[in-house]
């Protein structure tokens, strides 16, 4: 039966078992890669929408996350929704968070 199995021999001197100790450092570099690549720019990006969004005014002209620039005509505190008017009849209504940008005074007749 060796001929076809080759026989396992244990070693005679191995590397001594390392302790937990370098795992935990692992472990905590891979925090610090996760905290400082992934979560802090996120939670950065976050708070500035969120700034953005509280500072919202009527007459601001806006870019929305769909892609529609128009000015604001009407805001709700209450509701968290804003009218926004994108040409002289056409008034829409969206909410809040779904503005991207501010642009700058004047923009939409540029364009």
């Amino acid at each position: 039966m060796s001929l076809f199995i080759s026989s396992a021999y244990a070693q005679t001197e191995g590397q001594p078992a390392g302790g937990g100790f370098e795992m935990l450092i692992m472990l905590g570099v891979f925090g610090l890669i996760f905290y400082f690549l992934l979560y802090r720019p996120q939670a950065k990006r976050v708070k500035e929408h969120k700034n953005l969004v509280s500072s919202l005014s009527k007459g601001d002209e806006i870019l929305t996350q769909g892609g529609l620039v128009g000015r604001i005509t009407k805001v709700s505190e209450e509701k968290d929704f804003i009218e926004i008017a994108l040409n002289d009849d056409t008034h829409i209504v969206i909410q809040k968070t779904s503005v991207s940008a501010v642009l700058p005074k004047g923009t939409m007749k540029s364009i």
